[in-house]
């Protein structure tokens, strides 16, 4: 079971939700003390401009505030097992964060693969035994409309593969 942005994630909400809120506020608070953006009351004028500088600010100041909390409380890293559930909860929120300041779907998912590049990087591992490739490889098709690939976020559905959610 790894960090991927599908059943795990799924799962996951569920049972790590004030931790989840705690991230993922926190990048809402971010993104209106830096950009602007108002995410209680959604609006064209407040929106990013969807940039690769962005994602990487925006996705790297949630997972590093998120990385820094589980280690400052032991017992959350070790209740979320394994590194998945870690993983997945950095990820949604870095993904949240992102795609809520730009308004952008994608923006959002490549928030989301560098997070799990992110997490990779600073704690070795994702998943169990080595469980994390498709955690890697994702950021790399993320613009490919071949469904099998990646596919960007508007051409998903309900049947996406491997999707649970």
């Amino acid at each position: 079971m790894s960090g991927g942005v599908g059943f795990t994630q799924y799962a996951t909400a569920a049972y790590t939700d004030n931790i989840l809120d705690d991230y993922t506020y926190y990048g809402m608070d971010y993104i209106k003390d830096k950009y602007k953006v108002d995410w209680k009351n959604p609006s064209e004028k407040d929106k990013v401009k969807a940039s690769q500088d962005v994602v990487n600010d925006i996705a790297t100041e949630v997972t590093l505030y998120g990385m820094e909390q589980y280690e400052q409380f032991p017992t959350a890293l070790e209740t979320h097992f394994g590194g998945s559930q870690r993983a997945s909860v950095l990820a949604a929120a870095s993904g949240l964060s992102t795609s809520i300041a730009t308004g952008n779907s994608n923006a959002g998912l490549n928030g989301w693969y560098l997070s799990m590049l992110l997490h990779k990087e600073g704690w070795s591992r994702l998943g169990f035994y080595g469980y994390d490739l498709q955690d890697q490889c994702g950021s790399a098709n993320t613009e490919s409309y071949r469904a099998d690939e990646g596919c960007v976020g508007e051409l998903r559905g309900a049947n996406y593969p491997n999707y649970a959610m």
